[in-house]
């Protein structure tokens, strides 16, 4: 018989890029892997290896509405009756979750039939799904070592770093790019959805306050909105600045290890991906978050030596100027920063996962589980 594993995960890519990485990890140990998920994962999943995928009702409950709440909870309630079908039909030997509120319909389905559970957040502070499901699951993984609210799952807690995909492991394996006198400095940049904009003002307007010498040693990578492409890339031709534009670059990686500085968001799996591969960034936490969870995810590189975080607030198109005015002057920083930032890489998180996983299907038992 088969053996199955259901992996559930949010749509977005810092759910899936991890879930992804595990799909193939445990393919290669001989599981079939099927996926619980939302419909963004059209954009996000098309890499993902599932035997299977199955797009689970689910909502996003909000306190500030009362309509928005109860919807919610009636797709969430939904979603759970979909996912217990779903999982009687599979007969998982494990379930496990990545965040996202299209987790917990099968997460809780999973947990009521009495099937292992284990749940990864990627975060250095746990999401508020995964708040939820923390006490009720056989085992939770985190990437970091401290990672706050994670006492709700008490000695169920395994860290295990945050899985990232083959992409990113291939990248690890190219040398930090030298930075000859007056040479080139690769510039990429990308904030996803919620940053994107945000970047798309600040980088033209930084970047025209550098001198003329300055703006020809710089190339750009850059994600922006599609309707921000023409303003942008104008403004770039402007300047004289080569930069080549997407709004969504499928080999990401392979343009982070060719890069000598990120400037980014902070969400978990950017800062992981940044530590594997090795290159330092200035990190811009999402502002207004209610957990600051990506402010937390930045200090540990920061901390480590492997980058700069920043408040949106304060980098100003001023502020950036110097600051890439003093990485032209004194590129040995940026090289600096990047082994700092490996020196704090997991690239053996998704082996790592996939023990715990097998352990858990097997019946292992992490910790007293304080039921559903």
């Amino acid at each position: 018989m088969e053996k199955t594993i259901l992996l559930c995960a949010g749509g977005t890519g810092g759910h899936l890029f991890p879930a992804e990485a595990l799909a193939f990890a445990l393919k290669s140990r001989g599981w079939s892997v099927h996926l619980a998920t939302d419909h963004r994962a059209e954009t996000y999943g098309q890499n993902f290896p599932a035997d299977e995928t199955h797009i689970i009702r689910s909502a996003t409950p909000s306190v500030k509405s009362p309509k928005v709440l109860i919807a919610a909870a009636w797709s969430l309630w939904h979603g759970y009756r979909q996912s217990k079908v779903m999982l009687k039909r599979l007969k998982p030997a494990a379930v496990v979750g990545f965040g996202g509120y299209p987790t917990v319909p099968p997460m809780l389905a999973a947990a009521h039939l009495k099937i292992p559970t284990v749940v990864h957040d990627a975060n250095a502070v746990l999401g508020r799904a995964n708040r939820l499901l923390a006490s009720r699951v056989s085992a939770l993984a985190t990437s970091f070592e401290q990672v706050g609210h994670a006492s709700a799952a008490g000695s169920k807690v395994v860290l295990t770093g945050n899985p990232v995909r083959q992409a990113v492991i291939d990248a690890s394996t190219v040398e930090y790019p030298r930075i000859a006198a007056d040479g080139s400095l690769n510039l990429v940049i990308f904030g996803g959805s919620q940053g994107a904009r945000f970047f798309s003002d600040l980088l033209p307007e930084a970047l025209a306050k550098l001198d003329a010498a300055a703006r020809t040693r710089l190339s750009i990578v850059q994600q922006c909105r599609p309707e921000d492409m023409d303003r942008v890339g104008a403004a770039y031709k402007a300047l004289g600045i080569a930069a080549e534009l997407a709004p969504f670059f499928k080999d990401m990686p392979a343009r982070i290890a060719k890069s000598h500085l990120v400037i980014s968001r902070s969400g978990a799996s950017t800062v992981c991906e940044l530590a594997v591969i090795g290159r330092p960034a200035v990190m811009v936490p999402l502002p207004g978050a209610i957990d600051q969870d990506q402010s937390a995810n930045a200090l540990v590189l920061a901390k480590a030596g492997g980058g700069w975080v920043v408040p949106q607030p304060e980098l100003t198109a001023d502020r950036l100027a110097r600051e890439l005015t003093a990485f032209l002057a004194e590129p040995g920083r940026l090289a600096q920063a990047a082994a700092a930032a490996k020196s704090v890489g997991r690239p053996d998180a998704v082996e790592r996962l996939a023990d715990l996983v097998e352990r858990v299907a097997g019946g292992e038992r992490l910790g007293k589980s304080t039921g559903v």
